[in-house]
């Protein structure tokens, strides 16, 4: 199953669409307006619908979140989910399987992190008439943006992130970069100044596709965070008194927290787990995490990242993507060669999507307590 691993969105999204067809999913898309893949093909958001239109029980997952992401959670979807039947095998009268495909399509064709407006998707879904502010951020902005005249040079780059470490700490410095920051549109981890297009289609689908369901599980892939080939299931929400618990129980001892400093991942801001939690009200329940599979070590990935801005703020998209540069972050985010990682990914995909599709069997109906 290693060659699940997509080359590149297109093929990604044809393998989709073929493996969900044949699996008899129902499908819709939408395509964003205004831009194109650096093939010139058009750029799109696919969502797969199993089992029942109005199910009680719903298992939700999403890839390519974060654009380059999707290499991997396209090859969970579609390589576990769809082709070893997984989807097909847990649909049945009041349960349904959800799968939302390249969530940032643009990130996801021009291999970034960012959507089409330097927007962290994972950090978009906030009020933004009263954005979160970063102060912290505020003081490591320029590290992490050089200048952009003059040559990129990542030896002085690695030699700044050294020095930027030493004085605030490893944990500060994570901290202070990916919480989520709304004040430097130039920068990393920006959450935009509005609703961005995908935020919006994601809403969409909530409201048409999840927001009637009693019981949502929800899983978003995510890489580039923690030890190597290991997957963590980092709990994202549930605004029911029992979510946490909940959420221990089906992923037992592996859960981490953000909140308790038991994750790779600091505390975030304006994830798509809001959206569901904020669709489904308080009737519905909850039972969210992110699946994180881990690439690199923390500097590596965020060289990677201010490589990869640098990039983009100097060069035009369709040259961008060509770069020998582009080395790096696609290695910090689905590394290229390493058949063992992609193995223990989607191993590891298997052990959690029967996880959680076993949580969602065993769970009382909505009301019942």
């Amino acid at each position: 199953m290693v060659d699940t691993f997509p080359l590149d969105y297109a093929r990604a999204r044809t393998a989709f669409l073929a493996a969900a067809e044949e699996a008899g999913a129902r499908l819709r898309t939408f395509t964003l307006p205004g831009h194109l893949g650096p093939d010139g093909g058009e750029l799109r958001v696919d969502t797969a619908v199993l089992g029942p239109p109005d199910p009680a029980k719903l298992l939700v997952t999403v890839s390519g979140t974060h654009g380059i992401e999707g290499f991997c959670g396209s090859a969970c979807q579609t390589g576990v989910l769809l082709r070893e039947g997984v989807a097909r095998a847990a649909a049945g009268p009041t349960t349904g399987v959800l799968l939302v495909h390249a969530l940032n399509p643009y990130g996801f064709a021009h291999l970034r992190r960012v959507n089409e407006d330097n927007v962290d998707l994972n950090r978009n879904f906030v009020d933004h008439a009263a954005p979160p502010h970063n102060d912290a951020y505020d003081a490591v902005h320029s590290t992490l943006v050089p200048p952009q005249d003059g040559a990129f040079t990542p030896a002085e780059l690695v030699a700044d992130l050294t020095a930027l470490r030493d004085r605030l700490g490893p944990q500060r410095l994570q901290e202070a970069v990916t919480r989520g920051q709304y004040r430097h549109p130039d920068g990393l981890f920006y959450g935009g100044r509005a609703p961005a297009w995908s935020r919006r289609v994601f809403e969409t689908v909530v409201a048409e596709q999840i927001a009637g369901a009693g019981h949502v599980a929800y899983i978003d892939l995510h890489t580039g965070l923690g030890e190597r080939g290991v997957g963590e299931p980092i709990f994202r929400g549930g605004r029911d008194a029992d979510a946490h618990q909940r959420a221990r129980r089906w992923y037992g001892d592996a859960l981490t927290a953000s909140e308790e400093g038991t994750s790779s991942s600091t505390p975030i801001v304006g994830n798509t787990a809001t959206a569901v939690a904020d669709g489904l009200g308080p009737g519905g329940r909850l039972t969210a995490i992110t699946l994180e599979f881990g690439t690199q070590p923390g500097p590596e990935v965020l060289l990677a990242l201010c490589a990869d801005n640098w990039l983009h703020r100097n060069r035009p998209p369709a040259e961008a993507v060509r770069s020998g540069l582009k080395r790096l972050i696609r290695d910090a985010f689905c590394p290229a060669q390493d058949a063992r990682w992609r193995e223990q990914v989607l191993q590891r995909a298997r052990e959690v999507f029967d996880q959680a599709l076993t949580g969602l069997a065993d769970a009382k109906p909505t009301g019942s307590d």
